[in-house]
């Protein structure tokens, strides 16, 4: 499988594609100047109390106070309440723990109300984003992640991930992770850690500690709240956690965000940065060059296709408690000596595609798949099997049910960010909640505001380019005489269409040599 990066970048947003084998099968958005990321660390003041949901609510700047249950502690949390102390007043000043005295742990059944108090600072980290109305979900059990560790302050514990099937495998790694951790941490040691020796492994340890010094310093600072630790942009983020020899290519339009994945890919895979690819040429934006702003209006939206299944699709519905996929057959046949055949084979194609969207759309919750019926036990547990099979692939902690005797399979997926959600429908600015099939209409708009343009810019009025959604570009091209050509007689000058894959219907702007706007409409 050959997996391909593409990160396109806007004035106030960067948009990462993961392709495999060419296919769309992530896609994340995230805003330049995005605080409160997944990862972020903070030092924050706890505002007040809940004794009734065991948890408080602390201040890290955000518009609504973040949310921290007792069970989010962390065993270690009196420790860095006394260390995040001792270091604000300069009575500490080292980042090394191995002189640090801990305190006690705390218990597991204990109550908020006995750890924290309202006024209190404390450092934290960002587990899951605000979504909707709710502030940010936050733990103070801290973790500083990198390719093939985790730095875990405040514990001695070495432990090792549990996809690392071979006891001896472990060993090996336990013992050479134990030979370079520095006292007062604990280390996790993650699956990509396979295999490795210990000099990688000490690098990504020394990468780790740097960070914590960052933490460290910006304690000292004494604002609260502030933010202490900034996780990775998320294009390096994902090569962090995905990053392996299955990647071939790295396309970014940006010299300086290609600048620094260079540098950290250096860093996680020296001698393979390559792959990386800066491709600024074009007026065109990347994601349209490359095909996958196609992919995305074919992927997003209530009905998707579902490839190399004659026709069968999924539909895709979003309630307040759940999302419901229902499966339809398309051109299955219907004869009885083949029908729970062809069910399952359909099955199986759809459940590849469930497991896409659910990544795609970073869905999360309660997901209810209602698939082809089937009557054969052993084809319903086949299609169980495959769908945690292609489950596999999504790093979202999530479980899956067998399915029920309605046939209904149920899954529940951690969601961490605002789930994804593109409209792909185009409105009809002559009727509401209607569809638009065919922008007719907008060929005269076009030709008033193109003569209004020569006749204001005069001679500057050269090198026109009309970019238009590929079906007006079409429509606009075809025929002897085109309207095209009907343009070029009537105005003496010859306009370039350039379909964009990303346009609305009605969507259309005039360009000049400089790709800048000579008028904008809609």
């Amino acid at each position: 499988m050959n997996k391909e990066l593409v990160v396109s970048t806007g004035e106030d947003f960067v948009q990462i594609a993961m392709l495999e084998d060419g296919r769309l099968m992530e896609l994340h958005q995230e805003n330049v100047d995005l605080n409160f990321a997944v990862g972020d660390m903070y030092l924050g003041k706890v505002k007040k109390l809940a004794p009734s949901l065991n948890a408080a609510f602390v201040d890290i700047g955000y518009s609504k106070d973040a949310f921290l249950h007792y069970h989010d502690l962390g065993p270690h949390v009196k420790s860095l309440k006394t260390y995040t102390q001792l270091v604000s007043s300069g009575k500490f000043k080292s980042p090394n723990l191995k002189s640090f005295r801990k305190e006690e742990m705390i218990k597991k059944d204990g109550t908020i109300d006995q750890v924290l108090s309202a006024g209190d600072s404390i450092v934290i980290q960002i587990t899951k984003e605000p979504i909707h109305t709710k502030g940010p979900r936050i733990t103070s059990e801290i973790s500083i992640a990198g390719r093939f560790l985790i730095l875990t302050p405040f514990s001695d514990k070495v432990s090792v991930s549990q996809k690392i099937k071979s006891k001896a495998e472990k060993d090996r790694l336990v013992a050479l992770v134990e030979s370079i951790k520095p006292e007062g941490f604990g280390i996790i040691i993650r699956t990509v850690a396979e295999g490795k020796k210990v000099a990688e492994l000490h690098a990504d340890l020394n990468y780790l500690m740097n960070k914590w010094q960052v933490v460290f310093k910006n304690i000292q600072k004494k604002v609260v709240p502030m933010k202490l630790l900034n996780e990775m942009d998320r294009a390096s983020a994902i090569l962090r956690d995905n990053f392996n020899e299955d990647f071939v290519k790295i396309t970014v339009d940006d010299d300086d965000l290609a600048e620094d994945m260079t540098e950290y890919l250096n860093i996680i895979a020296p001698g393979k940065s390559g792959i990386i690819k800066v491709s600024t040429d074009g007026e065109v934006p990347l994601f349209e060059r490359m095909g996958i702003e196609r992919q995305i209006k074919f992927s997003f939206g209530k009905n998707v296709t579902i490839p190399q299944s004659k026709g069968a699709y999924l539909v895709i519905e979003h309630t307040e408690a759940l999302h419901v996929i229902d499966v339809n057959s398309g051109n299955i046949s219907r004869s009885s000596n083949n029908q729970e055949e062809s069910a399952l084979a359909v099955n199986k194609i759809a459940a590849s595609e469930v497991a896409r969207q659910l990544r795609l759309r970073d869905m999360g919750g309660i997901i209810v798949v209602d698939f082809i019926d089937m009557t054969n036990n052993e084809n319903k547990k086949a299609l169980y099997e495959h769908l945690r099979t292609e489950m596999q692939k999504d790093r979202a902690k999530h479980k899956i049910l067998p399915p029920s005797k309605f046939g209904l399979i149920q899954i529940t997926r951690q969601r961490v960010r605002p789930e994804l959600n593109i409209i792909t429908t185009e409105e009809n600015p002559n009727a509401l909640n209607e569809e638009v099939e065919a922008p007719i209409l907008l060929i005269e708009k076009m030709e008033q505001i193109l003569r209004n343009i020569i006749e204001t810019k005069g001679k500057k009025a050269n090198d026109i380019s009309l970019h238009v959604h590929p079906f007006v570009a079409a429509y606009l091209t075809k025929g002897i005489p085109s309207i095209r050509q009907k343009w070029y007689i009537k105005f003496k000058k010859w306009i370039k269409i350039v379909p964009r894959d990303s346009y609305k219907y009605l969507q259309f702007n005039f360009l000049n040599k400089n790709n800048t706007l000579f008028n904008e409409s809609n």
